[in-house]
């Protein structure tokens, strides 16, 4: 395949894959916090905002579980076959979500938001054909450009839900299903046939023995992990609760939201453009400093007023996007002898984990202040930025001890 139409491909698969699982975002805290009853929000008599923050958590846990075993699975049995099924999945769940709201029924939503994420966690599938095939410039760009589909993808599936509603509330899932059916037929069509791989082992043990945990054992990789969960904990409080912020504080219904996280993510996808280009320093202590600018409009919508917030959500896409372009490319140099899909699936299965602690955190916070989990992942944020300088330089005195014995 030329390394143009492989790109292309990969983006495209970004785009269409998170349009599909950004979708409920501005449909659910309309239904969990506006103070409306129905069959979702009455569950066993449970406080509307502990079931918001339980359907948050469900699809992370999907994807925490995906994003561990697709990328390592994907090493052993090729990029194609494993995005192929994941996509087709994907569109089943997403059919049975919009089959859950119909009903009403909690417990469907549930299991189909779970599906779902299971099967969406093929990022780091996308991710690590990017890097196992390209390198030097040409792969930081290609990442970057990955990181702007995946931000494009946020764009349109929030701006999505919120125009479609209007002709009903399952009607931005059905769209998600044709696109992530129009993902299998580009993968399909696309995607060059891999040679069958000699390794006799079954799904299942390469699912037990090489999952993307099994990279803690590295003590590198152990700190990067660290890192990371303390920098995405904060990431996803903001994320998970700034629409319930904005229930709460401007009063925005679902369109509010859609646009307000639009705006947020078109800042994203337009730094992206630029995120990619060479820079001299270290990538680490570069993406330090973006960290504390993240943690600062964390904050910043904590303490302030409406109009305040809404322009620390929007302007958080800039400092957070250039992070995202500077840690997975610097990983992939760093850590790809021990695999491209089980280090992505790292990253990926580390994000999905901090999606469950903070919506789980989240879930008891908010029922007294939805501004405690901001301010919580505002400090979470910062004290990885804290957490980088000291790493980077342990590894400076350890990559020093190596050369000083290699002249010896």
């Amino acid at each position: 395949m030329k390394t143009p139409l492989l790109i292309g491909a990969a983006c495209l698969l970004a785009l269409l894959s998170t349009i599909g699982a950004s979708l409920p975002y501005p449909i659910l805290p309309p239904l969990f916090a506006a103070g409306v009853s129905n069959g979702l929000n009455q569950f066993l008599g449970l406080p509307p905002k502990l079931l918001f923050g339980l359907a948050l958590t469900i699809n992370p846990l999907g994807l925490l579980i995906g994003s561990a075993l697709l990328g390592p699975m994907s090493d052993r049995y090729g990029r194609r076959p494993v995005l192929l099924i994941t996509a087709v999945g994907a569109a089943i769940g997403h059919a049975a979500t919009a089959c859950a709201l119909l009903l009403e029924s909690y417990p469907l939503f549930i299991v189909a938001r779970f599906v779902t994420g299971l099967l969406e966690g093929n990022g780091s599938v996308a991710r690590a054909m990017l890097a196992d095939r390209l390198d030097g410039d040409l792969r930081r760009k290609a990442l970057s450009w990955l990181n702007g589909a995946f931000y494009m993808g946020w764009l349109a599936g929030p701006l999505l839900a919120g125009m479609t509603l209007v002709w009903g509330i399952t009607v931005p899932f059905w769209i998600a299903v044709a696109a992530l059916l129009l993902v299998a037929v580009l993968v399909a069509a696309v995607l060059p046939t891999e040679a069958p791989s000699l390794a006799t082992t079954s799904w299942w043990q390469v699912a037990r023995d090489r999952h993307s945990l099994n990279l803690l054992r590295e003590p590198d990789l152990r700190n990067l992990f660290i890192v990371t969960l303390a920098y995405t904990c904060g990431v996803t409080a903001f994320y998970e609760f700034y629409p319930l912020w904005l229930v709460e504080v401007p009063g925005f219904g679902a369109r509010g939201i859609a646009w307000t996280t639009a705006a947020m993510c078109a800042v994203m996808t337009t730094t992206t453009m630029f995120a990619g280009r060479p820079f001299k320093g270290e990538p680490l202590l570069r993406a330090r400093r973006f960290a504390l600018i993240t943690a600062s409009l964390i904050a910043l919508l904590a303490a302030s007023n409406a109009w305040v917030g809404i322009a620390a959500i929007i302007l958080y896409g800039i400092p957070h996007s250039i992070y995202n372009a500077i840690v997975p490319n610097w990983c992939a140099e760093r850590f790809g002898a021990h695999g491209q899909g089980a280090v992505m699936g790292l990253i990926s299965t580390t994000f999905c984990l901090a999606n469950i602690i903070m919506a789980l955190v989240g879930a008891v916070l908010t029922l007294i202040d939805t501004r405690l989990i901001l301010v919580l992942g505002a400090m979470l944020t910062a004290w990885s930025a804290w957490r980088m300088q000291t790493w980077h330089a342990s590894m400076a005195r350890d990559d020093r001890a190596k050369l000083e014995g290699a002249l010896q």
